[in-house]
């Protein structure tokens, strides 16, 4: 579905990305991992068009996307959840949700306010404040709901599990493992490596814009000398 390989992408006159390569199935949730820094959202970056690609290609459903606007992106169906939100403080929670509304897409399930508040009953109780009101954990909530209603084949979502405690990662959790269930495929960023075992099933670790290994999450997890120089435990 998605396929990356040997791209460089550049900070101003930084090399951030150095031939970097991966690809997501349709259908499973892959992760992306690495300590901060490592390059995770510099590569969600470029894959999106939000930071120039200077080498190497990109293509979703056999089509390059590389060198595309953002929105061009998103209309041919990936959608990105930064970890810094970006939602619309001023706008409320319902506002923030219908200006993302895209139409429906073959194949795919097509969300609407009825089956966004059906999956976030928190959002739902909150749907009249002021997206700037909400908490952190809600913002987070917020800014997967706006995704969704873009009807994508296919989310990009910048660490989940940041800030969540225990209850609210488990709740992540069930709502990737939902999404997953109803063909939705998804590519993730995480730190954490005890969440990303949880729901993930192919792994790619990155460390200083270069991939450094990949595999099934089984087989990354089997080795702990493979993977413990890049991770924090």
């Amino acid at each position: 579905m998605l396929h990356v390989s040997d791209l460089d992408a550049f900070h101003g006159s930084a090399q951030a990305l150095f031939g970097l390569s991966l690809e997501a199935v349709e259908g499973e949730v892959v992760a992306l991992l690495g300590r901060n820094g490592a390059g995770k959202t510099t590569a969600f970056e470029a894959i999106m068009g939000l930071l120039p690609a200077t080498a190497g290609k990109v293509t979703f459903q056999q089509r390059s996307i590389r060198g595309r606007a953002a929105e061009t992106v998103a209309r041919r169906g990936i959608a990105y959840v930064p970890a810094d939100r970006r939602i619309f403080a001023e706008l409320s929670v319902r506002e923030n949700l219908k200006i993302a509304r895209q139409g429906r897409r073959r194949g795919v399930p097509a969300w609407n306010l009825k089956t966004i508040f059906q999956l976030f009953p928190g959002l739902a109780k909150r749907r009249a404040r002021r997206g700037g009101e909400l908490g952190g954990r809600e913002q987070k909530i917020l800014s997967l709901a706006r995704a969704l209603m873009g009807n994508p084949r296919l989310i990009m979502i910048d660490e989940p599990s940041e800030g969540l405690d225990s209850d609210n990662a488990e709740e992540m959790v069930d709502t990737i493992n939902f999404l997953k269930e109803e063909g939705v495929t998804i590519v993730m960023a995480e730190q954490n490596l005890h969440f990303a075992r949880v729901v993930a099933d192919r792994a790619y670790i990155i460390d200083n814009g270069r991939m450094a290994l990949h595999g099934t999450m089984e087989d990354l997890l089997a080795d702990e000398k493979k993977w413990e120089r890049y991770l924090a435990r």
